[in-house]
């Protein structure tokens, strides 16, 4: 009897027959249903047997391809899919590995219809959840054949997207099957491959909600994917998505312009975790940083991208890196400005690079709390480059970096919202703000004077008033007036005389045009309406009469300046008197404007601020100007006092800071407060104490302001100046601060330096401490002893009765 070789049916195995009678006769009537279900049932009755089935299905598979036989192909592939689904044993593993080979086959096949049966088949596999992991499965293959499919170049058009579709779905599920088993390949390491793939989907396509099947286009399910992939991402992973695709980015040039570059950071940023924000930031600033030689319109396309990164992740958790994204930008606007060359179109590139930036940093600010908007102002703040001591002069580069970070800082300061403006300026704010206000470039003071506006307009008065004009009533402006808080009345006794100065200055500058004299009436205006005490009002209207005066003496500047000058305390003395209601004033104001209306209308806004005049618009003669066409003080003054003001200050006039001396030395040197005497001392940087000085002490029970060498600004620029001035020169300006530290306590009123003294001198402190404390001691210090036993410096002291004292 002959061998049987297991060729017949009675030899073959049973798992094989079953198989078998799967397959219908005639393949147009599909898999055979009941045969499946017994099938089925040996399969999961008999796991050990599951991996063998596999293996012969996979035969039968590979057998059906090579000769055609397509519809069997569905057949077993159909086949292999339901015992996926149904079997759920420990043995899986080994049948997984048969049905991956057969996946392999078909998506090796030129054939559309295969690859895209061979891709649902994985799909339906990577949902399916396996009891034990795989330590030996590899997904390399597929990851590169995926991602190929995603680039399908197909003739045919529904054979493209067919296949792009499915090459997106078979990287989906790739990623979803490996990405949360750490025993399986890192699909991490393939993202140079899968990202990119992603985003050219996106970029190929758009998005065709409109038609039919919509949901099923390359581009829905690239994002989608995108989207699917960034959400699996943990913090360590983020990095490997991004950087594919930046390079993306940078290799086929889609910066500029730079709408798919947004569209993509945004899926990102809105499908990350929300902790994970600020490390998209940092990435997206490293690649600025990396773009830092590049062209200009590529660099303001990053940083309009990081904007919209910025403004998503602000409402997350970016804290710890604000002032790190503002350092970056910073330093990218500096290296921008000092880059810029004569070219026109490089010229106009680095602008637009620079506005990018401006505005970035004006959005992200617009997302943080207040107390961190201050914060970043002083911290732009400490980026403007200061002008010199000596000559107030800049070169351009310093001109356009100041100019640059003066932007910058107003479009941080319009998302501010000041309530009260001790917080609005702090002093390692508001100083330098003040001392940058008097440099010689226009431009610059008009940028500050808007700073100014943005922080004192609380109630959207600033458009009313942003041009000088005279309403004949006020009521025309439509202007909100409140009550001034207690907090900035303090504030600007404090520290309005140093706002006042630098107006003051302002208003006498060569190169000031019709829109610096407009900011700073609106200026004016701003603190008289939004912080209108009588002590306030009376020191503004100081004030203006000091500009009318000084512009009156003022015989080297400009017939058209002095008119400006005259327009504007004119609106402002206007403005104010009607702010007041009272009578006199009123009247006083009234009968100037109208005189000048007959007499001299060049002195008014109307025809001041003309840009149509020309030189025929003005007298042919310089002489000074009448007085009945000038606001007198005594009218005012008298109109005040009737109305119950302090009228004090007025009797003094508005004075001249001397040149050489810095208004925070003037300020420091008239700071103390709630100490018994006043005592000024003057000697010379050259003399010995107790040579060649003298002292004034005058006992007061209320303040105390000690004038002795005021103190200078430590810096190399100091030093340098120093050692490059001869002696004669440190003499001169020795003198010439003695004589005006005389001056000022012979002719300043008295209510003004109590005004000076709101601010603490911490060295008086420290001095009276010891003082005090050196006093009281029964026995004093060796060092105290010796200094005392050898101080001949003699003190003279003038005592004044209780009717002297304030």
């Amino acid at each position: 009897m002959p061998a049987c070789y297991g060729c017949c049916v009675a030899c073959k195995p049973r798992y094989k027959v079953l198989v078998d009678n799967i397959f219908p006769v005639n393949p147009q009537d599909g898999l055979v249903k009941n045969n499946m279900e017994k099938l089925t049932f040996y399969a999961l009755s008999s796991p050990e047997k599951l991996d063998r089935i596999g293996d012969y299905l996979a035969k039968r598979l590979s057998h059906d391809v090579h000769r055609h036989k397509i519809p069997f192909v569905f057949i077993a592939m159909e086949a292999l899919d339901q015992l996926l689904v149904a079997c759920h044993a420990q043995t899986l593993n080994l049948f997984v590995e048969s049905f991956l080979r057969m996946v392999q086959k078909l998506l090796e096949c030129d054939e559309p219809d295969l690859q895209c049966m061979a891709t649902s088949s994985f799909v339906k596999f990577s949902n399916i959840e396996e009891d034990t992991p795989s330590y030996h499965r590899r997904y390399d293959f597929f990851v590169s054949k995926f991602s190929s499919m995603c680039h399908s170049n197909l003739d045919n058009e529904d054979d493209r997207t067919r296949i792009r579709v499915a090459g997106l779905r078979g990287l989906q599920g790739v990623v979803r099957k490996t990405v949360s088993d750490d025993l399986q390949v890192n699909i991490w390491e393939h993202m140079d491959k899968i990202v990119p793939s992603l985003l050219y989907n996106i970029q190929s396509h758009s998005r065709e909600v409109e038609s039919p099947g919509g949901e099923e286009h390359p581009s829905v399910v690239a994002e989608t994917c995108v989207r699917d992939l960034i959400c699996r991402a943990s913090f360590g992973n983020i990095n490997s998505i991004l950087q594919p695709a930046l390079n993306h980015l940078d290799n086929h040039g889609l910066w500029v312009p730079n709408e798919f570059a947004v569209k993509c950071f945004k899926m990102v940023m809105y499908s990350v975790q929300a902790q994970f924000g600020y490390l998209v930031v940092q990435i997206l600033m490293s690649h600025l940083d990396d773009h830092s030689h590049s062209e200009a319109k590529v660099k303001a396309s990053i940083v309009d991208v990081l904007g919209e990164t910025v403004l998503i992740a602000a409402g997350g958790s970016i804290g710890p890196s604000v002032l790190e994204v503002f350092n970056t930008l910073l330093r990218h606007l500096k290296n921008s400005v000092n880059s810029m060359t004569i070219n026109e179109q490089s010229l106009n590139e680095e602008k637009r690079f620079q506005e990018s930036i401006i505005n970035t940093i004006g959005e992200f600010a617009n997302h943080l709390p207040d107390y961190q908007k201050i914060e970043i102002l002083m911290f732009v703040m400490g980026k403007v480059p200061m002008p010199s001591d000596d000559d107030n002069l800049s070169d351009s580069s310093d001109v356009l970096l100041q100019t640059m970070l003066l932007k910058t800082l107003l479009k941080v300061a319009t998302k501010y919202k000041t309530v009260v403006y001790s917080n609005a300026f702090p002093p390692a704010f508001l100083e330098p703000l003040l001392r940058i206000a008097t440099v010689n470039d226009s431009g610059i003071r008009l940028i500050v004077q808007k700073i100014l506006h943005t922080l004192l307009d609380r109630h959207d008065n600033s458009v009313e008033i942003q041009h000088v004009r005279i309403p004949k009533d006020i009521a025309q402006l439509d202007l909100t007036v409140e009550l001034p808080p207690r907090q900035d009345i303090m504030f600007l006794k404090k520290h309005g005389m140093q706002i006042y100065w630098h107006l003051y200055e302002n208003m006498q500058m060569f190169n000031n045009k019709s829109e610096n004299f407009e900011a700073l009436y609106c200026t004016l205006a701003l603190l008289s309406i939004e912080c209108g005490g009588e002590e306030i009002l009376v020191d503004l209207i100081r004030l203006a009469l000091g500009i009318q005066q000084v512009v009156q003496n003022k015989t080297d500047l400009p017939l058209t300046h002095k008119c400006a000058v005259h327009s504007v305390v004119a609106a402002y003395l206007n403005l104010i008197s009607q702010l007041t209601a009272i009578p006199a004033f009123c009247q006083h104001c009234t009968k100037v404007i109208q005189s000048r209306e007959i007499e001299a209308g060049y002195l008014l806004p109307d025809q001041a601020f003309n840009r149509t005049n020309t030189i025929k618009s003005y007298p042919s003669s310089s002489d000074s100007i009448k007085e009945h066409l000038l606001f007198n003080k005594n009218s005012i003054a008298e109109a005040l006092k009737n109305a119950g003001f302090d009228t004090t200050k007025l009797d003094t006039p508005f004075a001249a800071r001397p040149s050489g001396i810095g208004i925070d030395m003037v300020d420091r040197a008239y700071s103390a407060n709630d100490i018994h005497s006043i005592s000024l001392e003057v000697d010379s940087v050259h003399s010995s104490p107790g040579l060649g000085g003298r002292r004034i002490s005058i006992i007061s029970r209320k303040f105390s302001v000690d004038l002795r060498h005021p103190e200078e600004e430590i810096t190399f620029e100091s030093m340098k100046k120093i050692l490059a001035q001869s002696d004669e020169k440190l003499k001169q300006e020795e003198e010439e601060r003695r004589l005006y530290i005389l001056d000022t306590f012979r002719n300043a009123p008295f209510e003004e330096i109590m005004a000076r003294s709101e601010a603490k001198n911490k060295l008086d402190d420290i001095l009276s401490a010891i003082a005090q404390e050196s006093d009281n001691s029964a026995e004093k210090t060796p060092l105290m002893t010796k200094y005392e036993d050898n101080s001949n410096e003699p003190s003279f002291e003038m005592q004044f009765p209780d009717l002297f004292v304030y």
